[in-house]
């Protein structure tokens, strides 16, 4: 039990940073509240965003669910009840499921904000409790994609192979789709601190951001067309013989067919499809080339399409042409967005893996992982079918008919939403854990009240792929329960407590040797460790390996150790504009607010900033609309329509709007976006859709009044 009086060192419960930040008890008004401060940590060095500084409000926020919820009937308001009730109706409802519609017909849908130890424990849960294949999450919507790609290129799935200070050290950066200057700010201080020292910055985005206003050279393509535009400047570098011959030679295979490739992409070319000056190209491609320190970092605006796996291929392409994976502050990331991004994808949430990033169908991967489990490799079901694709079928023949979500809410986040939330009403039971009562509990038979960061203890792994500690500063309301307690009560009541525990350290230990041997390997990595030495990057296969923050300098894990290129082309959007649309659709995050808005549209200080959302339109399209500064706007796509207020700028290419997706009810704007899925990743296209745009008459409240 913590002690009440003094601080605790822990982390941000919100981006992949995972900030330092201590808290400290403090009396107030009625009672005790907690003081939050940044900590000396290495991603943000004491440096805190408003979402940071602000996270403990929600902690005795009056909101927040303090006992379980359930309704008599599926039209009848919610009742409060107790835990054993509402785990009773849940334990019902899972047996009932599979009994009349077969084993997958129970699942879970998980977060990639949980504690590793909660992404291992659900995997586990649903394969060994259950005996089911239905399990995917949250995380299939944001890092799928670059995942994809870093195995294909590299034989890992690493988002940043290098720790996150390694900027600050790199002469050249570009960043393609990324706003880190609004979505993740501690981490510009590496990017500050690169341009005192000379470094300059590409920014690739069809906004013109806080990131790209920092920037020395900004491309500003149309929305979908970030793998034409690489395969355009990977022309450009072997036009102009920028490409590393030797690097290609030593430690890549195949090149020739990529530079056939990349022929047909012709500066003139490239400039019709993306509408990126030749001359800026030229420009981006020979800074990229000019100095042997250059990091290619990705995010969403590239990766969240039905062609992200390519598209990040593609930069990847760039980057090994131009010799940078391995070399030192050089090669290409990914800006890994959720809270454990990247621990919430490694230990069993996909529905193709197990633990340690070991693949479900590898029989020798799931002989080891059975054998820590104690039971039997032939129980364990095979791969099953990827988030959208589960949402998509639910309370359908074949698909899942009582379905769990933890951390997750796919009522506002998920492409295609209204269907999605026709599907979730078509369920025999849906269970939630929330802290609040989120758009997609409100649906639920059954709500479970959770715990919150600050009341729990665990590890996470940042975007820089380094675990570290989370640890509990205060005590949980009354009648709030962890997941890991939620989920190993249920598997007693469904005959497989014995492979089941509560406590995060104890599962923890599990999961180390569960990922023993895997390529995400967490044997070496204790709690005393991390404690000692600040984090611990995997892999770190052995308690004396001191862990290892910067992959590829020695090879690539990889049978013959070389790196891969692969051969990509520029395809069109799923949808493109026409008469009936014609303007694009792009969205994304904004500096208060995160994911779904459940935590930080209760935070006064957030709310206060940005009350709701605005779509950016240009002043010339604007115009065209007849729409002033601050005037509605109803959009419209083929899955249907979403109401917001105009904001004016121009700073967005004049064919595309831009809306955030932190907001619900008529703001919803995944009600909006193309569930259209990459055939390799699985991942929606978020990011680009065909829009049609009109003025409307403005009769809502403004909610800053």
């Amino acid at each position: 039990m913590p002690d009440r009086a003094a601080s605790t060192t822990t982390h941000c419960p919100y981006c992949s940073l995972q900030c330092g930040m201590t808290l400290t008890p403090r009396e107030q008004g009625a009672g005790p509240v907690l003081e939050v401060a940044g900590a000396n940590f290495p991603t943000n060095r004491g440096g805190l965003c408003e979402k940071g500084l602000s996270s403990a409000e929600l902690l005795a926020h009056p909101d927040r669910l303090t006992t379980p919820l359930v309704r008599d009937r599926r039209d009848a308001p919610f009742r409060a009840a107790t835990w054993d009730e509402a785990l009773d109706r849940v334990t019902a409802g899972l047996r009932d499921a599979q009994e009349r519609h077969g084993p997958d017909a129970a699942g879970l849908f998980g977060g990639g904000g949980v504690t590793n130890e909660k992404a291992y424990q659900a995997g586990k849960f649903v394969r060994v409790a259950l005996r089911s294949a239905s399990i995917d999450y949250n995380g299939r919507f944001c890092m799928s994609s670059a995942a994809n790609a870093g195995l294909r290129a590299f034989g890992v799935d690493r988002g940043m192979p290098f720790p996150l200070a390694d900027i600050a050290r790199a002469d050249t950066v570009l960043l393609v789709g990324s706003n880190p200057a609004d979505v993740m700010p501690p981490a510009m201080r590496w990017f500050a601190a690169g341009r005192e020292r000379g470094a300059q910055h590409v920014v690739v985005d069809p906004r013109y951001t806080a990131t790209a206003a920092a920037a020395d050279v900004h491309l500003q393509p149309v929305p979908g067309s970030d793998l034409a535009l690489a395969n355009g400047l990977l022309h450009l570098a072997v036009k102009h013989r920028l490409v590393d011959a030797a690097y290609i030679a030593e430690r890549t295979t195949g090149w020739p067919a990529v530079r056939r490739a990349v022929r047909q992409y012709w500066p003139d070319r490239v400039e019709r499809i993306t509408g990126v000056p030749v001359a800026v190209m030229e420009r981006a491609v020979r800074l990229l080339a000019a100095s042997r320190a250059t990091m290619i970092l990705s995010g969403r605006g590239a990766e969240q399409h039905a062609k992200g796996s390519d598209t990040a291929l593609a930069w990847i392409n760039l980057a090994l042409a131009l010799g940078l994976p391995g070399r030192p502050f050089s090669g290409w990331a990914t800006m890994t967005g959720q809270g454990n991004g990247q621990g919430g994808r490694e230990h069993g949430q996909k529905a193709d893996q197990l633990p340690g990033y070991r693949m479900l169908a590898d029989p020798a991967a799931r002989a080891h992982v059975a054998g820590v489990w104690g039971v039997d490799p032939d129980e364990l079901p095979q791969p099953g079918v990827s988030a959208y694709e589960m949402l998509d079928r639910l309370g359908t023949d074949g698909g899942v008919r009582a379905l769990m979500v933890m951390a997750s809410n796919v009522a506002v986040s998920a492409p295609n939403t209204a269907h999605v939330r026709e599907r979730l009403r078509a369920l025999d039971l849906l269970v939630v854990s929330d802290v609040f009562l989120s758009e997609t509990a409100e649906l639920a038979d059954v709500v479970l009240p959770i715990t919150q960061w600050a009341e729990e203890d665990g590890t996470m792994t940042n975007v820089e792929g380094r675990v570290l500690r989370r640890r509990r500063a205060t005590d949980a309301p009354d009648g709030v329960r962890s997941d890991l307690a939620v989920l190993a009560d249920l598997a007693a009541r469904l005959g497989r407590g014995e492979h089941f525990d509560a406590d995060p350290r104890t599962v923890f230990d599990e999961l180390r040797r569960a990922s023993a041997g895997g390529p995400a390997d967490y044997a070496g990595i204790t709690w005393e460790r991390i404690e000692a030495e600040g984090g611990v990057f995997w892999p770190c296969p052995s308690t004396d390996h001191e862990g290892t923050p910067r992959l590829f300098r020695d090879g690539f894990p990889t049978p013959d150790g070389r790196a891969r290129f692969h051969v990509v082309h520029h395809r069109d959007a799923a949808e493109l504009p026409d008469a009936a649309y014609p303007y694009r659709l792009t969205t994304g995050r904004t500096r208060a607010h995160y994911q779904s808005g459940t935590q930080t549209r209760r935070t006064k200080a957030l709310v206060d900033a940005e009350p709701e959302p605005a779509l950016e339109v240009h002043p010339d399209l604007a115009a065209r609309l007849g729409v002033s500064d601050g005037g509605d706007l109803l959009l419209r796509t083929r899955r249907g329509q979403a109401r917001m207020r105009a904001r004016l700028t121009s700073t967005i290419r004049p064919d595309t709007v831009f809306a955030p997706f932190h907001w619900g009810g008529d703001q919803t704007i995944n009600d909006l976006t193309n569930p259209a899925l990459d055939p390799a990743s699985r991942m929606p296209e978020f990011k680009v859709c065909a829009v049609a745009l009109e003025a409307a008459p403005t009769t809502r409240e403004d909610p800053a009044a």
